[in-house]
């Protein structure tokens, strides 16, 4: 069993997925750890409530980046963490991290990357008329949303669509989606 911290900044609808999929036995994992960067997101009274150890730091607390990440980084040695799962994490990751996780951190993204990267992803989609659009799993790098392609699923943005409609959309891939993922590059590193 792989022994995992998901990173996250909002509510956690992703997080509820991954504690599902676990529960039903399709991700072969442990959350060790929830990592949140907002005071009073509604994902930290999720992880409670599953009795996850939990750890809420304000990034502007710290000197610096390094600084925020060596905390974080000591936080999932303590834990036996094997791999990084960002669900709406909204930071990006630098060197303190990704240099220990090196291929073991990954992201969910709500378009077809390289399209619309970043904040408001559904919103960029809409704005530029798109008829298609999607979610896209990917290993984390320095950059925002740049890493390496893993998986990705298209959606189709019905005539009229809202935001709102499409983030349904979106999500209900999401849920499926990133712990089929999730599960394939535990079983891929296995057998390595």
């Amino acid at each position: 069993m792989t022994n995992i911290a998901v990173f996250a900044s909002g509510t956690g609808s992703n997080f509820d997925a991954i504690i599902d999929a676990i529960e039903n036995g399709i991700l072969d994992a442990r959350v060790r750890l929830l990592v949140c960067d907002r005071i009073g997101a509604p994902v930290i009274e999720k992880a409670q409530n599953h009795e996850i150890d939990t750890v809420v730091y304000r990034p502007k607390s710290f000197e610096n980046k390094a600084a925020y990440e060596t905390a974080v980084l000591e936080d999932c040695k303590q834990r036996d963490v094997d791999f990084i799962v960002l669900a709406g994490y909204m930071r990006l990751i630098g060197p303190t991290l990704l240099k220990p996780y090196e291929r073991r951190i990954v992201n969910i993204h709500p378009s077809l990357l390289p399209a619309f990267p970043g904040k408001d992803a559904i919103g960029q989609a809409l704005a530029q008329k798109v008829k298609v659009t999607g979610v896209t799993v990917h290993y984390v790098d320095d950059g925002m949303d740049t890493g390496p392609i893993i998986a990705q699923e298209a959606i189709k943005i019905e005539k009229n669509a809202t935001a709102e409609d499409v983030k349904q959309s979106i999500q209900a891939v999401e849920h499926r989606l990133y712990p089929e993922v999730i599960q394939s590059l535990f079983i891929k590193e296995e057998s390595l």
